[in-house]
């Protein structure tokens, strides 16, 4: 038995396909979900979404949503997202570098807060690359 799975952003479909498992990252804490889950919705952190599908791991990194699980149906609707597989390594780790820069920069609150959160953004990216 298989569960459905749809990745939704604002812009586009990033999943729709069938999976055996997935490791979902909610602000609460990871949850593993297999067929036959008890439905829940629940907050989605940034984080990376595991997939498991035909014996194989994929990874992909989500920018923050909500998922709601049923029947064996999981819709995540997230403000963005990208494939692991999808992620070029040399443009994420100068993304890292120039997140890492402003974050250090940053004064005041707000741009504290705002440097803090594209620097989960891309440590998230350079994790989906080398999750699995």
């Amino acid at each position: 038995m298989t569960l459905k799975l749809f990745v939704l952003t604002p812009n586009r479909i990033v999943w729709d396909s069938e999976v055996d498992e997935i490791i979902l990252c909610t602000n609460s804490g990871q949850i593993g979900i297999l067929p036959n889950h008890t439905p829940i919705a629940t907050a989605v952190d940034i984080g990376i979404l595991k997939i498991r599908r035909n014996n194989q791991w994929l990874t992909t990194a989500l920018m923050g949503g909500v998922a709601r699980i049923a029947n064996n149906a999981i819709t995540v609707l997230v403000n963005d997202a990208e494939r692991g597989s999808d992620i070029h390594p040399q443009e994420a780790q100068q993304t890292l570098e120039r997140e890492e820069a402003n974050f250090i920069k940053a004064e005041g609150k707000r741009q504290k807060i705002e440097a803090n959160l594209a620097l989960r953004r891309a440590r998230i990216r350079i994790k989906a690359i080398h999750a699995i």
